[in-house]
């Protein structure tokens, strides 16, 4: 079995410090991939902070939802919605890694067709960037799981207490925002969850 991997999806709202110092510090932890996750944020000023957090993480950050800024980077990694990648099935060939959002069985399914290297599946427990909607649960994340042949990465609410239950669903790994951007001391962090899913 290969090693559980801890995904950081960044919202510099949220960050206690400065957002390329963190990627910097989680990368030198045991963090698998930095998804640039800036929602808000037009495409200019997207692509400036993405500079700064790619010369920190380098080779780990993927880039989210604007193509043409991978394009103007040269960064071959990116992140998108179901919905992107339905309208526009051409991305796929401009970038080596291709990660898709998908919140159903069937989702995963279609994205898996349209050639997603992964998915993140969620929101899997309830969470602050879904007020008021309760998470999808465990049993869901396992039917994901089941139904496609690609990593399945979790999303939603996925913290030290229930990042063990999650790797049992046979999830590739697992998504955090707000645990990595307010943790005190990012590099212990993530060791410290490394140890549970180890």
């Amino acid at each position: 079995m290969s090693m559980f991997e801890l995904i950081c999806v960044t919202h510099r709202g949220l960050c206690a410090d400065d957002l390329p110092q963190r990627v910097a510090a989680l990368c030198r932890g045991s963090v698998s991939k930095v998804i640039l996750r800036e929602k808000d944020l037009p495409q200019e000023k997207y692509e400036a902070l993405a500079r700064q957090v790619l010369a920190a993480g380098g080779d780990k950050v993927v880039l989210h939802h604007f193509p043409r800024v991978c394009q103007r980077l040269g960064v071959p990694r990116l992140h998108l919605s179901l919905g992107q990648l339905e309208a526009d099935p051409d991305l796929r060939e401009q970038v080596k890694l291709l990660g898709v959002s998908i919140h159903a069985p069937e989702e995963a399914v279609r994205a898996q067709k349209l050639g997603a290297d992964y998915v993140t599946a969620g929101h899997v427990f309830a969470t602050d960037c879904k007020k008021g909607l309760p998470g999808r649960g465990l049993p869901w994340l396992e039917g994901v799981v089941k139904a496609v042949s690609i990593p399945v990465y979790a999303i939603g609410g996925i913290g030290p207490d229930n990042l063990a239950a999650v790797a049992r669903t046979g999830a590739a790994g697992a998504c955090l925002m707000s645990a990595f951007m307010a943790c005190p001391d990012p590099q212990t962090y993530v060791e410290g969850l490394r140890q549970i899913t180890d």
